[in-house]
């Protein structure tokens, strides 16, 4: 008998499981798994980084000559792996469907098949991100150091392959996706950001990017930066309503300084700055720049916007 009373504890835990199933109306499916797997995400999504970039992220034995042997026999392997688990996503959104599982499994397939075909795309986006981060960081010595070492680089890697997933609706994937690199580098961007080429996050640790942020092309942030929702509207049910537009949009070629907030389906204009630890809850104008006395001019006086709003 256990000193610890772990048969109590056992079917006092199975009491807790059978009520939680009975509320959200959980079929039993006879044992097997339901969801995707965190682990086996993982090992396609450093797969897939090793693929894409073979001779800097991949085995340390490569040698130039087999790259395409390698990123042949690699994507096969992962794209396999993720097939299996798309599949196990369908399968537990249609849980209530009679949805059979060789149409899950085809309908898995051609979502995997429109991945993997996105990803020379993919690579060319990560080449514009590596070589912002390059010339964006006077500390920066080499392209490959970038790779290597940058936490938004590794971010983003994560973020484009998430997103990718996000939009051919494998919305669980995408998202256990984004938490791997939310966990490894501090910086939070759900995979239904939509984020342009040239995209530089510097040191990075506590950047927020919310669901709904649209960003533009060569835009840097630093530090806690954070694109969140400034109000959440309410469904009749008392529910967040979801899918809304909800976070800011950001126009090419805008700089968000350390700790900056903005909030809000607002709009920071094309080459605008937004400066350190500035709270910001209306639209910037093209080519201006937002300080942290301006900012408190603006909680002063909101109709000020155009005015107070200083020109670069």
């Amino acid at each position: 008998m256990s000193a610890f009373q772990v048969d109590e504890v056992v079917a006092a835990l199975q009491g807790v499981r059978r009520e939680w199933r009975d509320t959200q109306q959980r079929m039993q499916t006879g044992g097997e798994r339901e969801l995707p797997s965190r682990e086996v995400v993982a090992d396609v999504v450093e797969a897939l980084t090793g693929a894409l970039f073979p001779m800097r992220l991949g085995p340390t034995d490569l040698r130039q000559e087999s790259e395409d042997f390698y990123v042949a026999h690699t994507l096969d392997n992962a794209l396999h792996h993720l097939h299996a688990q798309a599949t196990l996503e369908l399968r537990h959104e249609r849980r209530r469907t009679a949805a059979e599982l060789a149409e899950l499994s085809a309908e898995a397939q051609q979502r995997v098949r429109e991945f993997a075909a996105a990803l020379p795309g993919i690579r060319q986006l990560l080449d514009t991100d590596v070589m912002a981060a390059f010339h964006g960081d006077p500390a920066a010595r080499s392209v490959d150091e970038v790779l290597l070492c940058y936490p938004g680089v590794l971010a983003m890697i994560h973020h484009r392959m998430a997103h990718r997933l996000y939009k051919l609706g494998l919305t669980l994937l995408a998202r256990i996706v984004a938490e791997r690199a939310h966990a490894q580098t501090g910086i939070d961007i759900h995979p239904g950001a939509q984020i342009g080429a040239g995209f530089f996050i510097d040191h990075g640790t506590g950047v927020v990017i919310g669901e709904t942020a649209v960003i533009g092309e060569r835009v840097r942030l630093y530090q806690h930066v954070t694109l969140g929702a400034k109000r959440f509207p309410i469904e009749s049910d008392g529910h967040l309503m979801k899918g809304l537009p909800r976070h800011p949009v950001l126009e090419d070629d805008v700089v968000i300084y350390a700790g900056a907030t903005i909030l809000g389906r607002v709009t920071i204009g094309k080459g605008a700055t937004v400066g350190g630890n500035v709270w910001v809850t209306q639209d910037v104008p093209p080519g201006c720049s937002v300080t942290q006395a301006l900012s408190r001019e603006l909680a002063r006086d909101p109709n000020a916007v155009p005015a107070a709003v200083s020109a670069k």
